[in-house]
């Protein structure tokens, strides 16, 4: 539960960080350099515990398929689709994610939604809703491949999830989110030159503190926060914990960004912390 609130926190902070940040960099360099300075970092951090980083035999493709699902799709996905969407309208679609993995791990992996896990995540999507929906959820038919995008991101990352906990890589998880941000961000980085254009040297100062933040923190920090709560929690209510990160992005908007905090705000996070702690105090239970 502390991995849990730590990757809430950070990713959550990334929000008005990534919207000052969007205003001088392109989207997929600042996701897929930010990520690639992040996989270095952990892997430095790594080799310098004596942490082994080298892949067990027969394990890159598990490997390589939750790198795409749980960061190229995830990341990519989410951030092309806002530019088409409403930041408001995105994070709604974005955090649909915990219902797609509730009903994933059903099938992969043996964990039947109780109904009392099916109420926490309605409360915890009610609070989502009434958060992200105080400017306006109508749709036009230009809007639509945004919703594709975002859509695709979040049910891939859910598929993530339960993928990565019914096929373990076998690596330490330091080692793991070296990896899996590193191999998820190089598509990004990559493509980058071809779809967007990128002048290093107009990034302000400002620009750049935001762009190590979001290396630092969201992708590396939080990264091996996020897989250490997901090996110890069912994968359902892993995903609960993150409905609590646009509850800390609306609340640090309003404070770093003067965005609107009000009762609409409040009562989607009485909503969300409801439907967290439904989730969290559900006795253990076998697989069924």
């Amino acid at each position: 539960m502390l991995c849990l609130a730590v990757t809430a926190m950070g990713w959550g902070l990334n929000w008005p960080v990534l919207k000052a940040l969007l205003a001088e960099m392109p989207p997929m360099a600042a996701r897929g350099l930010a990520g690639l300075l992040a996989a270095l970092a952990l892997a430095g951090f790594a080799a310098l515990r004596g942490v082994p980083l080298a892949v067990p035999p027969g394990r890159w493709g598990p490997l390589v398929a939750a790198s795409l699902l749980n960061v190229t799709a995830w990341m990519g996905l989410a951030t092309m689709g806002l530019l088409y969407l409403g930041a408001g309208e995105g994070a709604m679609i974005c955090y649909t994610m915990p219902a797609w993995t509730a009903l994933a791990a059903w099938p992969v992996l043996g964990e039947k939604p109780s109904a009392r896990r099916l109420l926490a995540l309605l409360l915890g999507m009610g609070g989502v809703a009434i958060l992200v929906t105080s400017g306006g959820t109508s749709l036009d038919w230009g809007k639509m491949p945004g919703v594709a995008m975002i859509l695709s991101g979040a049910i891939l990352f859910a598929l993530g999830t339960v993928w990565f906990k019914r096929n373990p890589v076998g690596l330490n998880p330091l080692a793991s989110v070296a990896w899996q941000v590193g191999l998820g961000c190089l598509p990004l980085a990559i493509a980058s030159p071809f779809l967007e254009h990128f002048d290093a040297g107009a990034v302000s100062m400002r620009g750049w503190a935001a762009f190590l933040y979001m290396a630092a923190i969201p992708l590396c920090l939080c990264y091996l926060a996020w897989f250490a709560a997901l090996a110890a929690l069912p994968a359902g209510v892993a995903a609960i914990g993150t409905l609590v990160t646009p509850v800390i992005g609306v609340i640090s908007g309003a404070l770093l960004l003067g965005e609107p905090l009000g009762i609409r705000q409040g009562a989607a996070l009485v909503l969300t912390l409801a439907g967290i702690l439904l989730a969290i105090r559900e006795p253990a239970r076998g697989r069924g």
